[in-house]
C-alpha cells in the first residue's frame, strides 16, 4: 500500500518536471544551435532575449512566448508553439515553434553554402613552392634563378596560359 501511494507520487511529480524546459535545451532541441552547451553560452553573452530583455539559460520556457535569438548565421524571432523536451529530426521540429522573423531580416541575412567554404587558402598563392623555395635560396647564395615557367618573380602570382 505505501509503495503504490509513493509511485503515484512519484509519477506526479515526474509529470510536473516533464512540464518544465529550460531555454537552452528547448533551443538545442528545435535545432537552432548544434549543441546545448552552445545554446547556454548564447544565454549567457545576451543573445536570447524575452520582451527585450536578457534571459538565463535555466529559464523555463512557456507556450506562447516569442524569444529574439541571434546566431552567426541569421536573426530569429521564434513564437513557442509547443514545448519539445528531446532533439528530434528538423521536419518534426519545425512543427515545435513559429518564425516570427520579419521579411526585410531574412532578405538581409547573407547566405554562404557551408560545403563549399573550406577555410583554406587558395591553392599556390602565397608561400612559395618547394621548387621556388630552393631558387630562392640559390638566389641568396649567388647562384642564378631558375625560372619556373608559371609564377611571375616580381609579383608571386601565376600566369594564366
Amino acid at each position: 500500500m505505501y509503495k503504490s501511494v509513493f509511485l503515484r507520487q512519484f509519477k506526479d511529480v515526474m509529470s510536473t518536471e516533464k512540464e518544465k524546459l529550460r531555454i537552452d535545451k528547448y533551443l538545442w532541441s528545435i535545432r537552432v544551435f548544434k549543441s546545448r552547451s552552445i545554446a547556454s553560452e548564447a544565454c549567457d553573452k545576451g543573445r536570447v532575449k524575452l520582451n527585450g530583455v536578457s534571459v538565463k539559460a535555466s529559464k523555463g520556457v512557456n507556450i506562447g512566448e516569442i524569444y529574439e535569438v541571434r546566431t552567426e548565421a541569421k536573426n530569429w524571432v521564434l513564437k513557442v508553439m509547443e514545448l519539445l523536451h528531446n532533439r528530434v529530426q528538423y521536419s518534426e521540429a519545425i512543427k515545435f515553434y513559429t518564425d516570427l522573423t520579419p521579411p526585410e531580416d531574412k532578405d538581409l541575412m547573407p547566405y554562404q553554402s557551408e560545403s563549399f567554404y573550406t577555410g583554406k587558402r587558395l591553392s599556390k598563392v602565397g608561400r612559395p613552392t618547394k621548387k621556388e623555395r630552393r631558387n630562392i635560396e640559390g638566389y641568396k647564395e649567388g647562384d642564378e634563378i631558375q625560372e619556373s615557367g608559371d609564377r611571375s618573380q616580381e609579383t608571386g602570382e601565376y600566369k594564366i596560359q
